[in-house]
């Protein structure tokens, strides 16, 4: 629920509002800064892993309701939950891979 909340937040921000200069939030230098900050990296690797778990729970009962193929349970979790497992690493990868 939390990524659901800050997701539309954080991209109306970072990526629409400050690169237009609707708002001097901060300037890319600074925003590396930031983002090198130990504390800062484990935040944003939170907030991508609840992201993307949040996206494969809610897909998976999508895919549940709209095709009626509850007998197929069991591929359906392994195959959201793992591309979910895969996407999270593959941002951590690229988190920690940034300082």
């Amino acid at each position: 629920m939390m990524s659901a909340l800050f997701l539309p937040i954080l991209v109306a921000v970072l990526f629409i509002a400050s690169p237009l200069e609707l708002i001097e939030l901060l300037t890319f230098g600074e925003l590396q800064e930031l983002v090198r900050l130990p504390l800062v990296r484990l935040a944003l690797f939170g907030f991508v892993f609840l992201s993307f778990f949040h996206w494969a729970h809610r897909f998976r009962y999508t895919i549940y309701d709209t095709l009626q193929v509850s007998h197929l349970g069991r591929p359906i979790a392994l195959l959201t939950y793992g591309i979910a497992t895969t996407m999270t690493l593959l941002g951590a990868w690229v988190l920690w891979g940034i300082g």
